[in-house]
């Protein structure tokens, strides 16, 4: 496969929409949008009460595989809130579940895994994905762009680091002991490991492609946990193999924790680099290297502070953002679920009512 293109064992691109004039779009490209656009990482369920509703009964990886509920789940913060952006309703396990992986997602805890991968004899065992196995995702897709509208929507994949670890450590880690242990003492293994990881991914992104994605972003939840030396020498490459087999749309790419490592994150291949609420957006852009458009920042916990605290924070980043080379406004991180969907639904009026530069 050629990297910036899409692979042959993909199906043919959709037929693109015309998204002339949308502010997130804009805003990616580098280009000045009509007004600061805003999407919110997890604004797709979490918080709202449509959202429970639709999934009781219905477990994690059977909502994210049901195209109709699929759908539905995506469009409801579109509806309610008025963002610029629709996010594909998934999983970071779902390619994992998909290519025929042990995995659970338990509430409470998150992805569990069957079985861990610490051998050569596990890696050698891992299963490829092919891209009918994801094609439920892509008919989810099929039914989300005729009621988006000029909305666009972003597909979404979890990085070949973060899955990683789920696999070796079975599931949630705090310290990634097991996953650094490997990385250190078996290079080797590890990068066939990641390197798995990065086709199983690509394949998974570029089906989404395929049916219509407008945008991908690729989270890398645990990327923080590295030095940038580290994430250099064992992470960068397998994440640039995912984001170089894309072409033609923008490239989100977005990590918790990882304000040391935006240099690196952007050489990996982002056209926008997320930043959390740690770093400011500015500062953000400087060590992205001046010239990529940055996502971010507020942190979900204003969420809950009242409307004059959100708007003080809100009119802050996007002070912030005038002095980068483009801004999509979002979270730091994903909404949190007690957050009140009122709140977020004022707080993107705030968002769209700052003056741009």
């Amino acid at each position: 496969m050629t990297a910036g293109t899409l692979a042959g064992d993909a199906p043919a691109p959709a037929a693109r929409r015309d998204l002339a004039g949308s502010p997130f779009l804009d805003a990616a490209h580098g280009r000045r949008p009509s007004r600061l656009p805003v999407w919110f990482m997890r604004q797709a369920g979490r918080s709202l009460p449509e959202y429970r509703k639709l999934r009781e009964g219905n477990a994690m990886l059977e909502a994210c595989l049901t195209p109709e509920l699929t759908c539905e789940i995506t469009l409801q913060p579109v509806r309610r809130h008025g963002v610029d952006a629709a996010i594909l309703f998934s999983d970071i396990v779902v390619p994992l579940y998909l290519a025929g992986i042990g995995v659970d997602i338990v509430p409470g805890t998150g992805p569990v895994m069957d079985a861990p991968v610490r051998t050569a004899a596990d890696v050698e065992a891992l299963p490829e994905l092919a891209p009918e196995q994801a094609d439920r995702v892509g008919e989810a897709i099929g039914l989300l762009l005729p009621e988006l509208g000029t909305t666009p929507l972003i597909g979404f994949c979890g990085a070949p680091f973060t899955l990683a670890s789920y696999l070796i450590e079975g599931g949630p880690s705090r310290n990634h002991e097991r996953t650094k242990a490997l990385m250190y003492s078996d290079p080797e293994l590890w990068h066939a490991l990641m390197g798995k990881l990065a086709t199983l991914t690509g394949t998974f992104l570029r089906r989404q492609v395929a049916a219509g994605a407008d945008a991908v972003q690729l989270f890398d939840s645990w990327a923080g946990a590295l030095s940038e030396r580290d994430y250099r020498r064992f992470v960068l490459p397998h994440s640039a193999a995912v984001l170089g087999s894309i072409s033609g749309i923008p490239r989100i790419h977005f990590g918790v924790g990882t304000g040391e490592l935006l240099g690196a994150m952007t050489e990996a291949g982002a056209d926008v680099i997320g930043v959390d609420w740690r770093t400011p957006l500015d500062e953000a852009a400087r060590r992205a290297g001046g010239a990529t458009p940055v996502q971010g920042n507020l942190d979900p916990a204003v969420l809950f502070a009242g409307q004059d605290a959100v708007d003080a924070e809100v009119a802050r980043i996007a002070d912030e953002g005038t002095r980068t080379p483009g801004h999509v406004f979002n979270l730091g991180h994903g909404v949190l679920p007690a957050t009140d969907p009122d709140a977020i639904t004022r707080a993107v009026e705030t968002i769209h009512a700052q003056p741009l530069p």
